[in-house]
């Protein structure tokens, strides 16, 4: 494996793999958030400032193997010249001989952009085929899709092979590593970890694993209903998962166990139905009427859940308070963003993740008032657990 700070590019073709699977407007199939495209841009001009050309490979959305104008990359292709100020090559098929000749021609200082690697289905079934035929486009290949470094995909883990000396990791995906091995393995305490979203049964093994690390864990979003009811709360008609009351119930008696201090919201705002025209109240979270259902924290949470985070000097975060989609239902989540952020100034290393809580940051304008944001939810959880990411396995190898 080499090292991207010190490696010569020059008259090198670097081939990397990074991350634009980023949003698009339905109709215009503009892009609507650009912070995926921004986080690659260090390597990119990295790369350029070395005297190297670029070609760049992504996947976007789910299409089925073909090719469809509303998951073609060149719908990003201006989104990406304007964050590099630069021009932008494109070619319309990452396999095709068009692509091979583009990219072979390609000069130092230059960047090309092919299609969606999706199109192709040897691509998710991690095809050597394919892998190789990728392979032809680089001198050197360079991963910095953290967000898809949990797939054992041809352009993520097995295309590392055909370049057994010259492969390596973006600034991405080091920082990234770096972000998540910093709240594992420092000694700083509290450690406060925050897990939102709507099913217990999704972060079940990340809730294990952080038992054995926090000193504090908060739980919100709907998840919470579940351990609710598991000590015997009315709930109402709220998210539930019956199936995992038991493993809620085992939870809160590990976490007592192992002097973790564990947080469930103690108050919640209730409505009548799901929308942002619905009455609501703030009840006890244990004291929901049937025909109610909570969807936010509520104030004695939120000043309960502030204190922990402002005294914590490391923090994660994933997955938000309530359905923040919707503007009555945001203010828990905005206001645990905010004591992210001040406890960040204040010193603290803060760590947010998942999509959703991603998207509450950005939507708050608080994107650049914590540590780091990682580009990639399913990835960092696996991170997390202790899972072994292809991605990374393969330029580790």
């Amino acid at each position: 494996m080499k090292n991207i700070a010190t490696y010569d590019f020059t008259n090198k073709r670097a081939l990397i793999r990074v991350d634009f699977n980023v949003p698009l407007d339905k109709e215009s199939l503009v892009v609507t958030d650009d912070t995926r495209i921004k986080a690659a841009v260090p390597t990119i001009k990295k790369v350029l400032a070395g005297g190297g050309s670029v070609v760049l490979m992504s996947h976007l959305g789910r299409p089925k193997n073909i090719p469809e104008n509303k998951f073609s990359l060149k719908n990003i292709l201006d989104k990406v010249a304007e964050n590099l100020g630069c021009e932008v090559q494109f070619a319309s098929d990452c396999l095709g001989p068009a692509a091979f000749e583009k990219s072979s021609q390609l000069k130092a200082g230059e960047v090309l952009l092919l299609e969606n690697l999706r199109f192709h289905e040897g691509e998710k079934k991690g095809r050597v085929e394919m892998a190789e035929k990728l392979a032809k486009h680089g001198d050197v290949y360079i991963n910095d899709a953290f967000g898809t470094a949990h797939r054992a995909h041809a352009s993520t883990a097995v295309i590392a092979d055909f370049f057994p000396e010259d492969k390596m990791f973006g600034y991405l995906i080091e920082k990234e590593i770096k972000s998540v091995d910093q709240v594992l393995n420092s000694t700083e305490k509290p450690l406060t970890a925050i897990v939102g979203g709507a099913k217990v049964s999704s972060k079940i093994t990340i809730i294990t694993k952080l038992l054995d690390k926090v000193d504090n864990l908060i739980i919100g979003g709907g998840m919470a209903y579940t351990f609710v009811k598991a000590q015997g709360g009315k709930i109402g008609n709220s998210l539930v998962e019956d199936d995992f009351l038991d493993t809620a119930k085992s939870i809160i008696k590990e976490a007592e166990e192992k002097g973790v201090n564990l947080l469930i919201p103690s108050d919640t705002i209730v409505a009548n139905e799901f929308s942002n025209e619905a009455q609501t109240k703030n009840v006890a979270i244990d004291q929901i009427e049937d025909g109610w259902m909570g969807l936010d924290i509520a104030g004695e949470s939120e000043a309960t859940f502030k204190e922990a985070i402002l005294n914590s000097k490391l923090i994660l975060w994933n997955g938000p308070m309530g359905v923040f989609e919707l503007e009555k239902f945001q203010n828990g989540t905005k206001e645990i963003a905010l004591a992210v952020a001040e406890a960040t100034q204040q010193g603290a290393f803060s760590l947010v993740g998942g999509g959703d809580s991603v998207a509450a940051v950005n939507k708050f304008n608080l994107a650049d008032k914590v540590s780091h944001v990682s580009t990639g939810g399913g990835a960092m959880l696996e991170y997390l657990e202790g899972k072994t990411l292809p991605g990374i396995a393969a330029i580790l190898s």
